[in-house]
């Protein structure tokens, strides 16, 4: 009986104390860890400001759930006849049994029907077929190797594939056609030419930030183009079929395809509709939605980072030409890769800002809540979160190269026309080699603070310029980096290093150009221009010859540094040794720098 009543009292004494705790709790809720909580989905900015700056109401609707987004295309889409899928079980040769001097030619007689046409060799009788090839496989058209050196391991990332936006080439002229014989790439989902893309990133401090880029600066462009409202320069504007009202017919048609999926009970809409495009962009022209982006961008830069972005107008923004009195463009691609850029790098940088500092020596002292801000952080593209549990202080360089071409004929077909647009921050490198004098043409310029460029961009702030200094070996630094533009570096933000885009744009002819190399530091600190060009010219496959580059430039090396390369075809591939000396040019300083790297009495620096 005693045990029984010491387990009554036991069970009483528990209940009343679950009862006491949750009206503790009811009276204190428990304060929500933000680091801990699902990222939601990406929200559009209002014009007074982003509302990731802004606390929560407690009456406000819970956040939609996310919704799955696409892998990256790291293949191209062309089409094949079913012939060469399937091909014939029967010989080649004539259709009948019979003899040849059996064999009498038709005449057609008055009244027969016309005779069968003659199918061009583009056009075969049986049907395409639409076929996904894999851009890493096909070694015949693009290549890239990489290696960590002698380094503990590699912090350089890269990605090749296409992207879903609207075309940015040049319209083809009137005169030129389609020859029999040339082959077709099938369109993107947009009804344009496929747009291919490919892209480098050097790590520095750690491989976060470079694989962050490589796995989410694609959906941040393709995000840019579409709030831009980015039209095809391929296709004529009609009256009525642009401007925001067409794009909201388009987004009303697309949701009524959807079906029931977005729709909850009752008939309502699951979205938010405060936040729907609808919303925004039906009293809005479209200058007025890229102007309400691009300053909410550059407010934001000022609110969260300031110093030197308190005075920040990039070159290819509406807010800085607007600044000098010019009179607002039609966007553009250059528009959208800057934004895409300064976005990616943003969010990079406000989320390591959230984070925990693991060097922090006071970190016991200070209160829990101490890196928490207000608000929902702003997501990437996908929705995952950005790197890992602690924060981040490295950061990686970019170089992004689009192709773009006006007809369905690829881009290193020899008689294609396209537009190549690049876009670069940092110290890697993209090159072109001139099919008819095999030069190397420099698409990028590297950006250290030594530069007069650089230099006088950093003058805008004062402290920026002062900061810059020389090292024991005598290059010039800022705040100990070697970069002036680079994405994370959250240290030194505030100091001007920036990820505002250099954007060059280049139309390539009918075979005038070779071939692209992409490559990160590692290569382009070792070796010149020329002698990567030589190199790959001495390939039989773009595989080939960046497997090449990357290896001459590890063995040659001084430093040992991760050392990446891509390679991309274009029309004049098959011409790439013609021009001027061909590989003979650097062929015997080349065989010097081999000779002395393999010579055992060297002397390491």
């Amino acid at each position: 009986m005693a045990s029984i009543r010491s387990r009554a009292l036991c069970s009483a004494s528990r209940g009343s104390l679950d009862a006491a705790c949750a009206c503790a709790c009811a009276r204190n809720p428990p304060r929500r860890d933000l680091h801990h909580l699902r990222v939601p989905a990406r929200r559009s900015p209002t014009p007074a400001g982003r509302h990731d700056l802004v606390s929560p109401s407690p009456s406000s609707s819970p956040p939609p759930p996310l919704t799955p987004r696409r892998e990256f295309h790291t293949y191209f889409v062309t089409h094949l006849p079913s012939s060469s899928l399937h091909p014939d079980s029967s010989q080649p040769g004539t259709g009948h049994k019979l003899p040849r001097d059996a064999s009498v030619p038709h005449t057609p007689s008055p009244g027969s029907g016309p005779a069968v046409a003659v199918a061009l060799p583009n056009m075969p009788n049986r049907d395409l077929t639409v076929v996904r090839i894999p851009l890493r496989r096909a070694k015949h058209h693009f290549g890239a190797f990489s290696n960590r050196g002698r380094r503990a391991y590699n912090e350089d990332a890269d990605q090749a594939g296409t992207i879903d936006m609207p075309a940015f080439a040049k319209r083809a002229p009137v005169s030129v056609r389609q020859k029999p014989g040339e082959p077709t790439a099938a369109d993107s989902a947009l009804g344009d030419p496929q747009i291919f893309y490919f892209a480098v990133f050097d790590g520095h401090g750690g491989a976060q930030c470079s694989h962050f880029l490589r796995d989410e600066l694609h959906g941040y462009i393709e995000e840019a183009a579409t709030e831009y409202g980015l039209q095809s320069s391929l296709r004529k504007k009609k009256p009525g079929r642009d401007g925001p009202f067409h794009n909201v017919m388009k987004q009303q048609q697309q949701q009524q395809q959807q079906g029931p999926d977005l729709v909850g009970k009752g008939g309502q809409d699951t979205t938010d509709s405060s936040h729907s495009p609808s919303s925004s962009t039906t009293a809005e022209s479209p200058s007025a939605v890229t102007f309400r982006l691009e300053q909410g961008l550059v407010q934001e830069y000022r609110t969260t980072i300031g110093g030197y972005f308190r005075r920040f107008h990039p070159e290819h923004f509406g807010t800085a030409r607007s600044q000098s009195g010019g009179e607002a463009a039609p966007v553009g691609i250059e528009a959208v890769l800057t934004y895409s850029f300064l976005r990616a790098d943003l969010d990079f940088v406000t989320a390591q800002a959230r984070k925990v500092d693991p060097d922090d020596k006071w970190l016991s002292d200070s209160p829990l809540n101490n890196d928490e801000i207000l608000g929902v952080p702003h997501a990437p593209p996908s929705g995952h979160s950005i790197g890992g549990a602690t924060r981040f202080k490295g950061g990686s360089t970019a170089s992004v190269a689009l192709i773009s071409t006006p007809t369905a004929v690829p881009f290193w077909h020899p008689g294609a026309h396209s537009t190549l647009a690049v876009a670069h921050v940092g110290d890697s490198r993209v090159l072109l080699c001139q099919t008819a004098t095999g030069l190397a043409v420099p698409l990028t310029s590297a950006h250290h603070p030594g530069t007069p460029q650089e230099s006088s961009r950093l003058r805008k702030y004062a402290p920026a310029g002062s900061m810059v200094s020389g090292d024991s070996f005598g290059e010039e630094r800022i705040a100990g980096l070697a970069n002036s533009r680079a994405f994370g570096d959250i240290k030194s933000k505030r100091i001007g290093v920036s990820a505002e885009p250099e954007i060059t744009r280049a139309e390539l002819g009918p075979a005038q150009f070779s071939f692209l190399v992409l490559m990160s530091d590692g290569v382009s600190g070792t070796l010149s221009d020329q002698e990567i060009v030589d190199v790959v010219k001495e390939a039989k496959t773009p595989e080939e010859g960046a497997r090449r580059v990357v290896e001459y430039a590890t063995e040659v090396s001084d430093d040992g540094d991760n050392a990446t390369c891509q390679v991309v075809r274009l029309g004049g591939w098959e011409r790439r040794s013609e021009g001027g000396l061909g590989s003979l040019g650097t062929k015997e300083m080349r065989d010097m720098r081999r000779a002395e790297a393999q010579d055992p009495r060297r002397t390491h620096r």
